[in-house]
């Protein structure tokens, strides 16, 4: 209940904000991420793009319109959206992160290798990126690549379970059973979920250490 009332109060200063000065993009997108917060994603929508209008290089204005698309499952949407977040500023992390995600949906590997290698170079703390990257190397087979990118994520922050997932993964593609165990068992005590077939597959090699 304080939460929405901290939200409402929130929304009520940005209007008022607006209201005496409605060229602002800032104001008009934290305005904007508040409706999103409260699902009111048509208003949202209108004062990103008035964002936009007021400030031409708001790259996160695009990702959050975006993110709209994505929530009403126009994945094309997206990726037009955030192809614009990263015309609108030079070297914008987020972005490419974002687009590197829609590219491996899609089956494009190699192009959203492309992106997330570059979402990095922006920002070497992005762990989506590297999350990202890491499966997608597991895709292309590139065992070693994965791993690489996993113990980077973990290095961002040791409790991030999928990386752990992930590394599971490229240890037992391996056959480094030891190792898939060890992490996949660290990635259920952070309370990741693990897939069927891959925990049917490390309690068969379990049973034999």
């Amino acid at each position: 209940m304080h939460k929405a009332q901290n939200a409402d109060e929130y929304i009520a200063k940005q209007r008022m904000a607006l209201a005496s000065n409605s060229e602002c993009g800032a104001t008009h997108y934290n305005l904007a991420v508040a409706l999103m917060g409260q699902k009111k994603y048509e208003e949202a929508e209108s004062h990103l793009h008035e964002a936009i209008s007021c400030s031409p290089n708001l790259a996160e204005a695009f990702v959050q319109l975006g993110a709209i698309c994505l929530q009403r499952g126009d994945e094309e949407g997206c990726l037009h959206y955030n192809k614009r977040s990263i015309k609108a500023r030079a070297g914008f992390s987020p972005g490419y992160a974002n687009i590197g995600y829609l590219e491996l949906q899609n089956g494009n590997i190699d192009e959203a290798v492309k992106h997330l290698r570059k979402s990095i170079v922006f920002n070497s703390k992005n762990i989506q990126a590297f999350t990202t990257l890491a499966t997608a190397y597991l895709m292309q087979g590139l065992l070693d690549e994965a791993i690489e990118a996993c113990r980077q994520a973990i290095e961002i922050n040791p409790d991030f379970p999928i990386s752990y997932n992930n590394l599971a993964v490229a240890y037992l593609e391996k056959g480094d059973y030891d190792q898939a165990i060890e992490n996949a068992d660290k990635a259920e005590s952070l309370g990741y979920p693990l897939a069927e077939g891959l925990k049917k597959e490390l309690d068969s090699h379990r049973k034999n250490v």
